[in-house]
């Protein structure tokens, strides 16, 4: 009989997960450091682990979207009253756009006026070949 051999088994499997642990940390540092976005993606390319082992560790998660919220507050910064725009300006865009709109509804409108009239002549000539060869108009209705 052999020899029990998993404790080593255990203890390269403990090591190697530190080790991974210890290049995860190492990689959101040095991101944070550079002043990079702080993401999952970026660490887990930076460490060299998977995105779904790092949603697994709950410390390296937490932390990981600690700095990610930091970062979008930081960089939400308010917009400057004077480049909003005022209510008249808004209006009159507004105002444009529903014109804009209107016509556009009408030559909808137009164009499809035209269609049709288009198809009833084209149905009507088809009615007088049909006519003049010979035929009936129960085979343009089938």
């Amino acid at each position: 009989m052999r020899a029990d051999n998993s404790r080593h088994i255990v203890a390269a499997a403990r090591n190697r997960h530190e080790h991974t642990r210890a290049r995860a940390i190492q990689a959101l540092r040095e991101i944070e450091a550079a002043g990079m976005a702080v993401t999952f993606d970026a660490v887990a390319r930076a460490a060299g682990v998977s995105r779904s082992w790092l949603y697994t560790q709950p410390d390296l998660r937490a932390e990981i979207e600690r700095l990610r919220t930091e970062q979008r507050c930081a960089s939400a910064a308010p917009v400057p009253v004077q480049p909003r725009a005022s209510d008249a300006s808004l209006l009159r865009r507004l105002e444009a756009a529903n014109e804009r709109n209107r016509r556009l509804a009408e030559e909808n409108r137009q164009l499809r006026r035209q269609l049709a009239r288009a198809l009833g002549d084209l149905r009507a000539a088809r009615l007088q070949r049909l006519s003049a060869v010979g035929g009936t108009s129960s085979k343009l209705e089938r």
